[in-house]
């Protein structure tokens, strides 16, 4: 494959172990579920995830419903 050809996109969830400041990709495919409201987060645009719970956040307003405080309005 040369650089001007593109990759077939990979479908599906993927399995991803997060680490502090960045994840590793268990098992390849195109998004992860944000463990509060099970929407698909794209890999290329996932920000928040938890280390310690292992899961992937949509937002920093999950992140927030999560962990027990309120977004400010």
């Amino acid at each position: 494959m040369n650089r001007f050809e593109r990759r077939p996109m990979i479908q599906g969830e993927a399995v991803v172990e997060y680490l502090d400041g960045d994840f590793r990709i268990v098992k390849p495919g195109a998004f992860v579920r944000c463990g509060v409201t099970r929407e698909p987060i794209p890999l290329d645009e996932l920000r928040y995830w938890s280390v310690d719970l292992q899961e992937a956040y949509v937002s920093r307003d999950a992140v927030l419903q999560r962990m027990g405080a309120r977004p400010k309005a």
